[in-house]
């Protein structure tokens, strides 16, 4: 999954694809290094990131899409918002995919929206929002209590009949350093739910911060992280760099085939 950021302010490739021929670069960039999916974003969650209206965000992200359905007609985008609204023009727009990084706690209409979209959703774990995720994050156990918040989110879901869920533990949305290794550490413990994980710490501050690098220096521990991910049994890899990204899942295909 190649992130697509349409924003000013996102935390690593903010202000970069602003413009149409600038996204559409970048998504046949990903799209040539191996990407699947692109995931196009409107609205930063970075802490302290600025509000966006629905109506700017619904701009922002129908156009984006729209521009890369018609250039790119066999790719799947998936649409990064928490927005219930938003998650319903974007597929509307040409979108195959709703990314929903607060799991469905910031919209009380979103479960009930891709039940009736019936569209893969990525269930994200958050502890509090973007404003407030990072100012004391907490838990007694992080992994279990993790686990609990998907459980009881599956649980809503399949009241509606919608089981179409990919999990993703949303590492540095509300945890700290500790929390976030120690939830890639258990990574496979999340399999027992039975769902697909997808595993998102391209470029995170787990990496740069813990290696006292720069953002821009932290591509080899992004590929780290990723091969430890897909070896404990993630199944989508969410990344700025794709060939990177690309790479470790060929090669470690191969490894568990050989």
């Amino acid at each position: 999954m190649g992130i697509l950021n349409i924003t000013s302010d996102s935390f690593y490739d903010g202000g970069k694809y602003l413009n149409e021929a600038e996204w559409l670069t970048q998504a046949q960039k990903m799209i040539t290094e191996g990407a699947d999916i692109i995931d196009i974003g409107a609205y930063s969650t970075r802490p302290g990131a600025e509000n966006v209206s629905e109506e700017t965000e619904i701009e922002r992200l129908t156009n984006a899409i729209r521009s890369v359905r018609k250039a790119f007609p066999e790719v799947l985008i998936s649409a990064d918002t928490f927005r219930a609204k938003v998650a319903e023009k974007a597929i509307e727009a040409g979108a195959n995919i709703i990314n929903d990084i607060s799991g469905g706690t910031m919209d009380d209409k979103m479960f009930e929206t891709v039940a009736q979209l019936d569209v893969p959703y990525v269930l994200m774990h958050i502890q509090g929002t973007p404003a407030t995720m990072q100012l004391n994050p907490t838990y007694q156990n992080v992994t279990k209590e993790v686990m609990l918040f998907f459980e009881e989110r599956i649980v809503l879901l399949g009241k509606l009949g919608f089981k179409k869920v990919i999990l993703d533990p949303g590492f540095g949305f509300g945890k700290t350093m500790k929390h976030n290794y120690e939830l890639l550490r258990n990574l496979e413990q999340i399999q027992k739910l039975g769902l697909p994980v997808l595993a998102g710490s391209s470029r995170k501050s787990m990496i740069y911060k813990l290696l006292n690098i720069s953002q821009k220096e932290s591509l080899n521990g992004t590929i780290i992280l990723n091969t430890i991910a897909v070896q404990k049994g993630a199944k989508v890899l969410r990344v700025h760099d794709v060939k990177e990204a690309k790479e470790v899942v060929t090669l470690s295909t191969f490894l568990n085939q050989a």
